[in-house]
C-alpha cells in the first residue's frame, strides 16, 4: 500500500456562520484543499461531542472530483451533479446529505471534516451509510486531511 500524504483542509472560518447551521439554511460549506493528488475525495463530518455516541456523523459524501475548493450548497440528493458531480450517504440522522450543526443551547460543540483523497471513484452506491464507506475506502486511500469547526 502507498504511503498516505499531507492533505491542507480549510474552511473559511473557525465558528459555524448561521447559514450552515440547522437554524439558518442548513447548507453545506465550502472547504478549500491544498497539496490534492487524487483521482476522487471523499469527506466524512464528525460531531464527537454527541452524548449518545462517540462519532455521531452528519455528512459523508464520495466522488467529489478532485478540486482546491469543494463549493457550499451541495443538494441534499443522493446523486449530485451540480455545484459538483458527487454522490451522498445516509448521515446519522437516517438522512441524506449535509445536516448542520444544531447543539442544544448553550454548548459548543466541535466539528470534524475529515477529507480523504482516493486513487479510485469508489463503486458505492446512493444512500450507503459511514461503515459502508469507510469499507469501500478501505486500500484507496492516497491522502488525508482535517480541519474543524465550532458550532454554538
Amino acid at each position: 500500500m502507498a504511503e498516505i500524504t499531507s492533505l491542507v483542509v480549510t474552511l473559511d472560518f473557525l465558528e459555524f456562520p448561521h447559514v450552515y447551521t440547522c437554524r439558518g439554511e442548513d447548507k453545506s460549506p465550502a472547504l478549500n484543499l491544498k497539496n490534492l493528488i487524487a483521482v476522487s475525495v471523499a469527506i466524512m463530518v464528525f460531531n464527537p461531542f454527541i452524548k449518545s455516541c462517540c462519532s455521531f456523523t452528519p455528512w459523508i459524501i464520495w466522488n467529489l472530483p478532485p478540486l482546491s475548493r469543494i463549493p457550499e450548497g451541495i443538494p441534499k440528493e443522493p446523486q449530485v451533479s451540480y455545484p459538483v458531480q458527487a454522490v451522498q450517504g445516509r448521515n446519522d440522522y437516517g438522512t441524506i446529505g449535509y445536516h448542520g450543526p444544531c447543539p442544544p443551547d448553550g454548548e459548543m460543540h466541535r466539528y470534524q471534516f475529515r477529507v480523504y483523497g482516493l486513487d479510485t471513484i469508489l463503486n458505492l452506491p446512493p444512500g450507503s451509510t459511514k461503515d459502508e464507506l469507510i469499507q469501500a475506502m478501505k486500500e484507496h486511500v492516497i491522502q488525508y486531511g482535517e480541519t474543524v469547526a465550532l458550532a454554538r
